[in-house]
């Protein structure tokens, strides 16, 4: 019996944890495409980012979120977050790598995440 209120009491608090915290959807259907398309905008995201220039409202929103998401792998991405940022960061690799090497400098600064995040670059979920 007692057994049984243990487990009963164990999966209580499996099932009244909070959710992961999960990031805003606000810019969920933000068009990374046209962003990794357009070189002048990419660079002015990039300068954005590495503290270089102004940055858009959206530029700014992802600023705030990027240390976290390259801490954690983006883990508290939605899908279509995980797709964007794919998109994004495969832009700054091939067509601005100055800027993405500053950024991940800026963001990294003794490398730890560099392995995990690349595995998150290269994963298809």
């Amino acid at each position: 019996m007692k057994s049984i209120l243990v487990l009963c009491a164990l999966i209580a608090v499996v099932y009244s944890r909070p959710e992961a915290e999960a990031y805003d959807t606000r810019y969920d259907n933000f068009n990374a495409k046209e962003l990794a398309e357009n070189l002048r905008l990419l660079k002015s995201y990039g300068n954005c980012f590495i503290d270089k220039g102004p940055c858009t409202p959206e530029g700014a929103a992802f600023k705030k979120t990027i240390p976290d998401a390259l801490r954690t792998s983006c883990s508290k991405c939605s899908p279509k977050q995980k797709e964007l940022i794919r998109i994004v960061v495969k832009a700054f690799q091939e067509k601005l790598p100055e800027t993405w090497q500053q950024l991940a400098k800026k963001e990294d600064p003794n490398g730890e995440f560099k392995e995990s995040f690349t595995r998150f670059l290269q994963a298809s979920d």
